[in-house]
């Protein structure tokens, strides 16, 4: 892929952050009707448990079948989205043991097939995940999941296993050692009914035409590529998360353009990720543009392996300070928030980096000299990128345009361009491994909702390939030492402190090369009612209905 014709994006007026645009609030009462949602994904989540397509299989199948034991709390656009209770009322790590924690579980609550939610379903659960010699175990599942939770205690060897069960309902989970990040990570692991996976057969393809969860909404209809069809469950143990919709059908669509077309021709009621080109017309056409602030950024995630340019730091902070971040907010509409880090300025965890990620092309190129480049010794970079994808936003222009900042100053890039789902599944298999086939870097946006995603996972020494997500094999003794300090620290303030300290150190060391933070631009019609867009990756769509 090569860069033509983005010089005259630099002549536009920089937009304004966006700003948080609601599609109503609605009535009290529930108003019923049909939805259909045009998601970025080329083909629909799986739906047996642990969805794949990265965080929009959460959203749009994962979180509407399935509950977590602690769940995301997803009601406000004011506020930053924390952890609430799920399927467990309660949680609390041991006094004296920080190794142990005990989990109380909501009693009364029932799977969408009306067996019985209870500890021997979690047991079950994590033995899906973890115990090869389960029958319900599935790698596919695994290989979705395991990465996010690594503090939990199993050693296939001896069978030793850090969950059991204490009675009917409570549960006690063991960690390798003192983690105060635990709740965040177990977060992600969505309950699966055992009784429905015995009632076809042990076969968890059959369970994924029929899946069961406790969640606020029951799969009735699956075609790969084509649709879901989604009806409430009544009978679903949250009374404020009771769905107000007749039905909802998800829809694959990874080209923003055929979304917008989708939506201006009336095929669909909602697509995420408009072209930021069309919002003009969208809105000439009545549409709502709803938007908010949350934790994300789009990066690109740098090899560290023997013989990768990114090992020289003079090339990683010169390859931020080559990137017009102005310019690709212009080219987002004014969607997006311009990156100075992982986090944001005003996050608790920024702390006080020294280096400033400015737009200084001559600084680029006097640190790409120092370092040994130039016109005739140009680096060479060959980076995976997607065409689309959860959170990816749009990836094919902003990675051209970066491609023409980078030339500027002696990076030549090359593009190896792929569904999301095919890079996600490189992702987790590390720079080093065979499918990475040489790229130095890989493009994958991430959250920053929680201090172990943003940057435990991909900055500890032992959490590359297969254990974690250090994707680019990065290791440094004293980052291990500040990530074990805010790992160990269960004191809100302290753990913050740690992590400001974390990230000025990877800012400073230019860890990765940062863009810019999204703001979650989605369109929709105005009929669609009762939207709240929360402050999170993932959103709730119990509360909406159709005027």
């Amino acid at each position: 892929m090569k860069s033509k014709g983005r010089q005259t994006l630099r002549s536009l007026a920089v937009a304004a952050a966006a700003a948080v645009l609601l599609a109503g609030t609605g009535p009290a009462r529930a108003a019923g009707g049909e939805l259909r949602v045009g998601m970025t994904a080329a083909d629909i989540p799986l739906s047996w448990g642990q969805p794949d397509q990265g965080f929009e299989g959460f959203r749009f199948m994962g979180l509407m079948l399935y509950d977590a034991l602690i769940n995301w709390d997803m009601s406000s656009a004011d506020k930053a989205s924390g952890l609430i209770p799920g399927l467990a009322e309660s949680w609390s790590v041991g006094e004296e043991d920080k190794t142990k924690w005990t989990f109380k579980l909501r009693q009364g609550v029932k799977f969408h097939d009306g067996s019985d939610f209870d500890a021997d379903a979690v047991l079950w659960n994590f033995d899906r995940l973890f115990d090869k010699d389960a029958p319900q175990y599935s790698a596919r599942m695994a290989s979705l999941v395991n990465f996010r939770i690594p503090s939990i205690v199993y050693d296939a060897a001896t069978n030793t296993k850090g969950w059991k069960k204490v009675d009917s309902h409570t549960v006690e989970f063991t960690t390798k050692s003192p983690d105060s990040f635990f709740p965040y990570q177990i977060c992600y692991i969505l309950l699966s009914s055992p009784a429905q996976f015995d009632a076809v057969g042990g076969d968890w393809n059959k369970f994924a035409q029929s899946p069961s969860g406790t969640g606020p909404w029951k799969l009735v209809q699956i075609v790969p590529r084509e649709r879901a069809e989604f009806v409430p469950f009544k009978e679903h143990w949250d009374p404020t998360r009771q769905p107000k919709l007749d039905k909802v059908i998800t829809i694959p669509i990874p080209d923003p353009n055929a979304r917008t077309a989708a939506l201006l021709s009336g095929q669909v009621d909602w697509i995420e990720a408009p072209a930021p080109d069309a919002i003009p017309r969208l809105k000439q056409q009545d549409m709502v543009i709803s938007s908010n602030l949350y934790p994300h950024v789009w990066s690109w995630h740098l090899s560290r392996v023997e013989g990768s340019p990114w090992n020289d730091v003079r090339v990683r902070k010169a390859a931020n300070l080559a990137i017009d971040r102005d310019g690709i907010v212009s080219l987002l509409g004014g969607y997006a928030v311009k990156a100075s880090g992982h986090v944001s300025p005003a996050d608790p965890w920024y702390g006080a980096p020294g280096f400033e990620l400015r737009y200084d092309p001559d600084a680029a190129r006097a640190l790409m000299a120092e370092a040994g480049y130039g016109p005739d010794n140009p680096v060479k970079v060959k980076m995976m990128i997607s065409a689309s994808g959860s959170g990816q936003m749009l990836p094919l222009p902003m990675n051209e345009y970066m491609q023409q900042n980078l030339a500027e100053i002696g990076i030549e890039v090359e593009f190896e361009v792929m569904e999301w789902q095919s890079l996600l599944d490189r992702w987790r298999a590390g720079a080093k491994a065979e499918q990475a086939q040489g790229a130095h870097g890989i493009n994958v946006s991430y959250t920053t909702q929680d201090p172990y995603s943003s940057f435990t996972r991909f900055l500890r020494c032992d959490l590359h390939a297969p254990a974690g997500v250090n994707w680019g094999y990065h290791c440094d003794e004293e980052m291990d030492v500040l990530l074990n300090n805010a790992s160990l620290a269960f004191d809100p303030a302290e753990r913050d402190g740690w992590l400001a300290k974390v990230h000025t150190r990877e800012v400073d060391n230019a860890l990765f090369l940062w863009v810019v933070h999204d703001v979650a631009p989605r369109a929709m019609t105005k009929q669609v009612k009762g939207f709240v867009q929360a402050r999170n990756w993932f959103q709730s769509l119990t509360p909406v209905y159709m005027e």
